[in-house]
């Protein structure tokens, strides 16, 4: 089964839906995670405003030499015609070969891809082969690391989402719009208002990557908090929901497969607990016949780990929380004031599911 996150910036899911994701992932369930607004800009044009709301100044750099970077390792293997005394003979690779996909495949089948392993070092099926490239299989890039360990503060934060999808066992895409501090919005009311009208979601964009993935599940932010960013991925999914039905992709039947998702720590510094908490307005584009009904996920075996995923966003953590400990702090209480108010024991994270009456 596939489960589709629609995050507006990086965080955003780990943040809501990290203890869902890891519950996902231990029951074999596939899991991507679409990040939006993740589109990278010059440190050196951003506002004092732009680079307090992005996180920028904090201390967190990833290293240039990332786990896996084989930019810099020259191919391992002899060359034709060459063979050294201890160097396999075509029949002892054969075999080796064999051990060697079936151990790949055991490695990558709890997650959301396959690898083939080639030990003669050959390109399969197209794809380039290990000492081409500058990762094995990482969602990094040489030019987003150089880039985050130069200052530029979207990649980094775009380095961060790639480490938690590879700490998570999730696929993840970036589809690299600039996020609303590039858009125009220079303040804490402009970003936490009502969208710009020549400020659009960029629903057909969504739809074409969401028919490519083919969910059983989606998932967007309900908008708790009011951030434009985060307003507009609600407004697609509730257009996904007024859309009508298809036999087949690209429009399915959305409803009971459109979930939305609290978005902490808003829903947390909102003190928000039900629907009726949320602006008159704020589900305007709710289709008539659709309804909203609270699910509960407990979490409360995945709750550390969560936790563990969130010190990945090393530049986000004293700008949101104060801190890692506060973080954590913050994120088991809301998780038990969840688990509380749905009568769930431990720990719990909450999504608001579709159903057409």
């Amino acid at each position: 089964m596939a489960h589709v996150f629609v995050a507006p910036h990086p965080d955003d899911v780990a943040l809501s839906c990290g203890g869902l994701i890891a519950n996902l992932r231990e029951i074999g369930q596939n899991v991507t995670i679409v990040t939006v607004f993740s589109g990278s800009d010059a440190t050196s044009t951003l506002t004092p405003y732009q680079r307090d709301a992005l996180g920028f100044g904090s201390k967190a750099m990833w290293p240039a030499t990332e786990a896996f970077n084989r930019a810099n390792i020259a191919a391992d293997y002899p060359n034709a015609g060459d063979l050294p005394p201890w160097a396999a003979t075509e029949e002892r690779l054969d075999a080796t070969q064999t051990d060697a996909d079936a151990a790949a495949k055991s490695f990558w089948q709890r997650s959301s891809w396959y690898r083939r392993a080639s030990i003669r070092n050959q390109s399969l099926a197209g794809q380039p082969v290990i000492d081409d490239l500058p990762t094995q299989g990482a969602v990094l890039t040489e030019e987003i690391v150089d880039a985050a360990a130069a200052g530029e503060v979207t990649a980094k934060r775009r380095v961060e989402d790639e480490q938690y999808a590879y700490f998570a066992e999730a696929s993840i895409v970036f589809l690299d719009l600039p996020d609303a501090v590039f858009r125009g919005y220079g303040s804490d009311e402009e970003l936490l208002g009502a969208p710009r009208e020549d400020d659009t979601a960029p629903a057909e964009l969504l739809r074409r990557e969401i028919a490519r993935l083919e969910p059983q599940k989606l998932y967007f932010p309900l908008g708790v908090g009011g951030h434009v960013d985060h307003q507009l991925m609600r407004d697609v999914g509730l257009t996904l929901l007024g859309e009508p039905t298809r036999w087949a992709m690209p429009a399915p039947e959305w409803a009971r497969r459109v979930v939305f998702y609290e978005d902490f720590p808003y829903a947390w510094w909102n003190d928000f607990r039900h629907l009726d908490d949320l602006p008159p307005d704020h589900l305007a584009g709710l289709p008539e016949g659709v309804s909203l009904t609270a699910e509960y996920a407990d979490i409360g075996d995945e709750l550390e780990r969560k936790i563990t995923g969130l010190t990945l966003y090393k530049s986000q953590l004293d700008r949101l929380f104060g801190g890692e400990k506060e973080m954590a702090d913050a994120v088991r209480g809301y998780g038990r004031a969840l688990a509380e108010l749905g009568g769930v024991p431990g720990a719990a994270e909450r999504y608001w599911s579709t159903t057409r009456l």
